[in-house]
């Protein structure tokens, strides 16, 4: 790295329920990653440090002084990390945060929740969206049941069925964070940890960052169940697209609700009708403002609520569009092209239009 460079920082987050592989899947990432060049930071996990020290939900005169304490010893760890990170001689930093702030949202209402975000001036859009990806483990209670234990963690304490509710609620406090990943217990454990390593190496870009993804023209469905429904996340989405000079497709976007917003720029080239390279960035406010000023007059900016679904354990997004009344579209991104979709009840799929050009958002942006 010269001088006058900065390192590129990656902040992930490795979450999931209880016995659920992360303390092993950071040893594997230390190795992996350390191998493909990166530096590799690890953010603790915070509950376990104050929970290990004394101070816990049980000593602390509320729950919700004990969270504001939590959250806010997170913030100032996450930031000092950052901050060494910016000042380090290397070219690609990954920084690796065992749990991160949505995680504590499974353990208060969603009033406290607010409360505790606000007692260190962050809303639930910044929460969440502050990583640039989540990585959900599943909990051994699921589909693994033999290996659940709590004997390696003195801060765990759930039993069996009180792990699966809190896994479920885990991904459901992440549901809308734009790319979200869900590692199961489908496979024997070292499988698990492999596929861990590769949804990671496939959003770091190694080799390349392809997005694989299948699109499908459905029905509209019923937007008051789906805002209902517990595992589901509304968003909002304005994206407006930029000229360029070749082939590649350049947008920006912003993406939040109820008035807080995060802003990025995403550069797609396409590969096949399934797969494309994808390289996004995340922007302050300014860069955003300025881009917009770059936007392409033959293509107006597309206006959508995206909802975001966790369901069976694959997460979808149904881009619901204001000058549509009777269809939508629904979008997975696969770890494979191979991978089989189980379609979400209650979802009515018209067909699927993943090779048809016409439901990509550019060309709705160009004929609208």
């Amino acid at each position: 790295m010269t001088e006058t460079s900065r390192p590129q920082i990656t902040k992930i987050v490795i979450t999931g329920g209880p016995c659920a592989g992360k303390s092993t899947a950071m040893s594997w990432i230390q190795n992996a990653f350390t191998q493909l060049g990166y530096r590799v930071l690890f953010v603790p996990e915070t509950a376990t440090e104050l929970i290990s020290g004394g101070v816990a939900p049980w000593t602390c005169g509320t729950n919700e002084e004990y969270q504001k304490c939590q959250v806010r010893l997170q913030a100032v760890k996450e930031e000092l990390f950052e901050q060494a990170a910016r000042t380090m001689d290397a070219d690609r930093i990954l920084i690796v945060c065992d749990r991160g702030m949505m995680d504590n949202k499974v353990y208060m209402t969603e009033e406290e929740f607010a409360r505790v975000l606000e007692s260190i001036d962050l809303n639930e859009v910044q929460a969440r969206d502050s990583y640039d990806a989540i990585f959900h483990l599943v909990t051994a209670a699921k589909g693994a049941v033999e290996f659940y234990t709590t004997a390696n963690n003195v801060a765990r304490y759930e039993t069996v069925e009180e792990a699966v509710v809190v896994d479920d609620h885990l991904i459901d406090a992440w549901t809308g964070h734009p790319h979200l990943r869900i590692i199961d217990n489908s496979t024997g454990f070292d499988l698990k940890m492999r596929r861990l390593i590769s949804e990671i190496s496939s959003f770091l870009g190694e080799p390349e960052s392809y997005e694989i993804e299948r699109k499908f023209l459905i029905n509209r469905p019923d937007l008051q169940w789906l805002e209902n429904h517990p595992s589901c996340r509304k968003v909002e989405i304005l994206q407006t697209y930029l000229k360029t000079d070749d082939e590649e497709e350049v947008r920006v976007r912003r993406r939040g609700i109820d008035g807080h917003y995060i802003y990025y720029r995403t550069a797609k080239e396409t590969v096949s009708p399934m797969k494309r390279i994808e390289v996004e960035r995340r922007l302050t406010l300014d860069e955003y403002t300025a881009l917009l000023k770059k936007a392409d007059p033959e293509r107006k900016p597309v206006k959508k609520d995206r909802y975001c679904l966790n369901y069976d354990g694959q997460y979808f997004e149904i881009d619901v569009y204001p000058f549509w009344d009777d269809q939508a579209i629904m979008e997975i991104e696969l770890s494979s092209e191979e991978e089989e979709i189980r379609i979400p009840e209650g979802i009515e799929v018209i067909r699927e239009v993943t090779d048809d050009p016409e439901y990509r958002n550019e060309a709705i942006a160009a004929r609208i």
